[in-house]
């Protein structure tokens, strides 16, 4: 079992299931609510179980996608596509040792003219049917 939190632990979680790797989302979105790249892993709805979640508030970034973030320290914690039924989860947020890798990054047609991707995993320019 994987546990992760925000930074004032007003939302806490455990992660019963296997994780996917790493996804880097460079999209404005991502960007603009993490404010720099989005890097996540995902795990099914049912090997996600939220244990704390007074501080938990979901936006609708979008018509087809949902964000879960803390009200009291404002961490980006979840990302979830409409019918999907998994939840991806922001990396960071994840306690301890998670031996997970970045396996590739997507968006990049959005990526921030303030840094380069040189890291030599593949790149999509759009979503790449990656959900994060």
């Amino acid at each position: 079992m994987q546990t992760g939190s925000c930074e004032c632990g007003a939302v806490k979680f455990e992660v019963t299931g296997k994780l996917r790797p790493v996804v880097a989302c460079h999209c404005t979105q991502c960007r603009k609510t993490s404010g720099h790249y989005w890097a996540a892993t995902q795990v099914e709805n049912e090997q996600l179980n939220i244990t704390e979640d007074s501080g938990l508030k979901w936006f609708r970034s979008s018509n087809f996608a949902r964000r879960g973030f803390c009200t009291g320290c404002g961490a980006s914690l979840f990302w979830q596509l409409d019918g999907e039924g998994a939840t991806s989860i922001g990396a960071g947020t994840l306690d301890g040792k998670t031996d997970l890798k970045t396996e590739k990054h997507i968006c990049c047609a959005d990526q921030g003219d303030y840094y380069d991707i040189s890291d030599g995993l593949p790149q999509a320019a759009d979503l790449d049917n990656s959900n994060d």
